[in-house]
């Protein structure tokens, strides 16, 4: 004797395909291009600035040899540190919100660092404007990755 038993049917949504990215137009590709990388020029030039006049600073801080390159390593050290904790932040959370807040902090961490009255202090200012550009450094990559199709990157 065989039973005819039929599994219950499962009511399922729709499949539907995933969203695609709305193409951008070549002159916002090029604006969002020349902001990012605007905010980066702006970030790694502070090093060289900052190797320029060390000398200068140091000297009225009244800071050493050690403190003196401290002052550089601080914020390249910390770039380094916190550019994968900004990747993949921007994995989770919006890129655009995390470039403006990538750029909020380097902006504090200048000017505390512009208004530092010690050389301790200003290496720990400097390693603030490092976790800025930390952020700018992951997440300009990650939305040019975002905006820029892969075959069209090339170019």
């Amino acid at each position: 004797m065989q039973l005819d038993v039929k599994a219950p049917e499962v009511e399922r949504a729709p499949e539907r395909a995933p969203e695609q990215p709305a193409e951008l137009a070549h002159r916002e590709i090029l604006e969002i291009l020349f902001g990012l990388l605007a905010t980066l020029f702006t970030a790694i030039i502070s090093s060289t600035i900052v190797s320029n006049a060390l000398p200068t600073i140091i000297a009225d801080l009244h800071g050493s040899q050690t403190q003196y390159t401290w002052v550089v390593t601080a914020s390249l050290l910390a770039m380094t540190v916190s550019t994968p904790v900004w990747g993949k932040l921007s994995d989770l959370f919006s890129k655009k919100l995390l470039v403006q807040l990538s750029i909020v902090i380097f902006v504090i961490g200048s000017v505390l660092a512009g208004i530092s009255q010690n050389v301790p202090e200003l290496i720990a200012m400097r390693a603030i404007q490092g976790i800025g550009m930390g952020g700018l450094t992951a997440n300009a990559q990650s939305i040019i990755g975002s905006i820029i199709s892969p075959r069209e990157r090339g170019r």
